[in-house]
């Protein structure tokens, strides 16, 4: 056993642990899903404000970011891999009160990281240009993506670490710490945008590329933090050099949860890339309005990640520790409190989309463009809430390939009627985002009749505890 585990469990904690097999389950997704919902509208600020400036140098800027920015969620479906895994059997740890393999995951999960930040910084040099010449619109587009993607990439790179960190303290139910790092560090990108992009203060502006060193400086100065949290004050799970040395079974488990989760942000990645790709006829005005739309639906959709953030280590400590009936009333709260949410972001995009775009788009083209999708996709903010949930629900239960499978739904049923529509000579943009609104509620249905499945082969009394845990 690790020297530091312990069998103690008192006023529902072991060392840095929150128990989350007792009290109310809605009380548990409120007093996690606020704090993390806290962090994610500083993230959403920092977003909104980088796009601002970004939009001021011009749609060539703005669509070459975006489509460069695109590279985040292949890189994300990487940090998921690990991030999901890690808060999956780390919850499951915590359900069990086994210290021992929870600081063993962690320590797996570091190795990994720095494994995955190698490949991203040699994949990211080696292939920005050529990326960027697939789905730009012109040689200024072009251009700024490269220029974007090359100041960016650390900040890519040091995700993994800070992804792990923060999954691992998530599985044991604490979320302050990770908050609090990701508050600090958004507010240094927020102070960093206008200095390094407008060049407030130096007088020298350095457009797309600041916007790139602006998140890769607040991102290494996040990893750092959250390194010194670790080493000072973590107790359940730890860095421990003993544990370092490479696990190929934890691998593996790890694995297995996590690489269906990662599958579904390279779907997303795919989708979006379609959706360049389809658009470059059209000019860099409409893909640049598509890129502000698109970031403000990431924006809106964070209040119902969090419920979901803070749903699946409630769901994975109550299930490894058989308390069954809590894991099917943790999804219907988390379901009910995420359609309310969305129905009021459906609403507000429906009034209020113009005044929104307005601010990041001036150029009557993208103008156009950003306000005709967000009315459109704002229909689907219910049917992506329940998605997201859903997910939320098969990581805790540490099966995530019925996730994945759902978002191969989506991509298929949206991406084989986008390429015909495509060929068409009186196609327009707007019907990809009809396209999409039908797909994203395929993968709703689908997302729940699969879940009913999990929960009728792995929700049943007369299985030992956490028996279908991979």
């Amino acid at each position: 056993m690790h020297p530091r585990s312990s069998k103690s469990w008192g006023c529902g904690t072991i060392g840095h642990v929150k128990d989350l097999t007792q009290g109310s389950v809605g009380g548990h997704i409120l007093t996690m899903a606020v704090p993390i919902a806290a962090g994610m509208f500083f993230q959403t600020l920092y977003f909104l404000i980088d796009l601002y400036f970004v939009a001021r140098l011009g749609d060539a800027a703005l669509a070459g970011v975006g489509a460069a920015g695109n590279v985040s969620f292949l890189v994300l479906s990487l940090t998921q891999v690990l991030g999901v895994g890690t808060v999956a059997l780390i919850s499951h740890a915590a359900g069990r009160k086994d210290r021992a393999d929870a600081t063993l995951v962690f320590s797996q999960s570091l190795v990994l990281s720095a494994a995955c930040a190698l490949i991203t910084v040699g994949l990211g040099y080696g292939f920005a240009s050529r990326y960027m010449d697939t789905l730009g619109a012109a040689p200024p587009t072009v251009a700024a993506g490269v220029t974007y993607l090359y100041w960016f990439i650390p900040s890519l790179a040091l995700q993994f670490a800070l992804v792990v960190m923060g999954s691992a303290l998530r599985g044991t139910g604490i979320v302050q710490p990770t908050i609090i790092v990701q508050m600090l560090t958004v507010v240094l990108n927020v102070v960093l945008a206008p200095v390094l992009i407008a060049g407030w203060l130096t007088g020298h502006p350095l457009g797309v590329a600041g916007a790139g060193l602006a998140s890769s400086l607040a991102v290494a100065a996040g990893v750092l933090l959250l390194g010194v949290y670790f080493h000072r004050l973590e107790k359940f799970v730890a860095y421990d050099l003993g544990s370092l040395r490479p696990q190929l079974v934890t691998w593996g488990r790890l694995l297995t949860i996590g690489l269906p989760a990662g599958g579904e942000f390279v779907l997303m990645f795919v989708f979006m890339a379609v959706v360049y790709l389809l658009l470059r006829p059209f000019g860099e005005g409409v893909q640049a309005g598509y890129g502000v739309g698109q970031r403000i639906t990431q924006s809106m959709f964070l209040p119902t990640m969090a419920v979901a953030l803070a749903t699946a280590p409630i769901v994975g400590q109550n299930y490894a520790a058989g308390h069954y009936a809590r894991v099917r009333e943790a999804f219907r709260i988390a379901a009910m409190a995420g359609a309310v949410i969305m129905i009021l972001l459906t609403v507000f995009c429906q009034w209020s989309a113009a005044a929104i775009v307005r601010a990041f788009a001036a150029e009557p083209t993208a103008l156009a463009v950003g306000v005709q999708f967000l009315h459109v996709v704002s229909w689907n903010f219910v049917a992506s809430g329940f998605v997201f949930i859903c997910s939320s629900m098969f990581q805790g239960l540490g099966n995530t390939v019925p996730a994945v499978s759902s978002s191969l739904v989506r991509v298929g049923s949206f991406i084989i009627p986008a390429f015909w529509l495509s060929a068409q000579p009186d196609f327009r943009p707007v019907e990809l985002w009809y396209v999409s609104l039908g797909s994203q509620t395929l993968q709703a249905g689908v997302s729940f009749w699969l879940l009913r499945g999990q929960f009728r082969n792995r929700l049943r009394e007369d299985l030992p505890h956490g028996a279908a845990i991979g």
